[in-house]
């Protein structure tokens, strides 16, 4: 059991990130317990974006640059993965073809239209909605990255679960889709909300509340866009996951930014 773990944790790290970490195992048991883990992955991440936003704004930056900071970071330690994912699942959806056709266009290696606003439109989101956090103090901005970086990755342990097909025989999505069990999913997210809860919490007044239905929105949000996907492609793909994850992502942020 050990064994599994620890090669679950570097199937988290080692798919949901760019960091030096090598994945030694790459079987249905393995990405079952990776995609348990993926909130982790999430919350380093979330942690490593938040560095730089409230140093900057100690320093005195500003909030503007501050929530710039951030955005960068994620963008940088999973190599525009993710984003490059959403890009791709817009094309797709964006070009009202077949299921066949759109899948094929979402694996070309250029970006359309659809792809181009798409990306514009949440990075803005993104920035926006951490400028107006980090007005109110480099603790709330900070806060906000970290319960967006585990929102994003607890969307894909929930797209991982039981009944959620793949649209390809390979992939990514083909490695993970349906791996993890319902109670399980269940189980990780009750555990992360109220982790982001309790980082609320530290924060005074309605914080718990407040970060928590932050969390239970962004999945809310994400679970829309994956049924959208799932029945617009037949099932999910990498490419799809990395939609869910900036879904996410921006949607927690938002809802923090009120």
């Amino acid at each position: 059991m050990t064994s599994l773990n620890s090669h679950g944790l570097r199937f988290a790290f080692g798919t949901l990130t760019a960091l030096p970490v090598r994945v030694t195992r790459w079987d249905r048991a393995t990405a079952r317990t990776g995609m348990l883990c993926a909130p982790l992955a999430g919350l380093l991440v979330g942690l490593l974006a938040a560095v730089p936003g409230a140093l900057s704004l100690l320093l005195g930056s500003g909030p503007l640059l501050a929530a710039v900071a951030s955005v960068a970071v994620p963008a940088a330690v999973t190599r525009g993965l993710h984003l490059d994912g959403l890009a791709d699942t817009a094309d797709g959806l964006g070009s009202a073809k077949p299921a066949g056709e759109a899948l094929r266009i979402m694996k070309q290696s250029d970006i359309g239209p659809f792809g181009v606003i798409t990306l514009l439109l949440v990075l803005l989101a993104q920035v926006a909605a951490l400028f107006e956090l980090y007005g109110q103090g480099w603790a709330h901005g900070a806060a906000g990255a970290v319960v967006s970086g585990v929102a994003a990755r607890l969307a894909l342990t929930l797209a991982s679960r039981q009944g959620v097909p793949p649209a390809r025989p390979e992939g990514l999505g083909a490695a993970v889709a349906g791996t993890v069990p319902r109670i399980g999913a269940m189980a990780v997210t009750v555990l992360a909300v109220a982790v982001c809860a309790g980082a609320g919490a530290l924060l005074g007044g309605y914080g718990a509340v407040h970060h928590a239905l932050a969390v239970v929105v962004a999945l809310g949000v994400a679970q829309l866009l994956m049924l959208h996907c799932v029945r617009r492609f037949g099932g999910v793909t990498g490419d799809v996951f990395g939609a869910l994850e900036e879904t996410a992502a921006t949607a927690a942020l938002v809802v923090l930014a009120f």
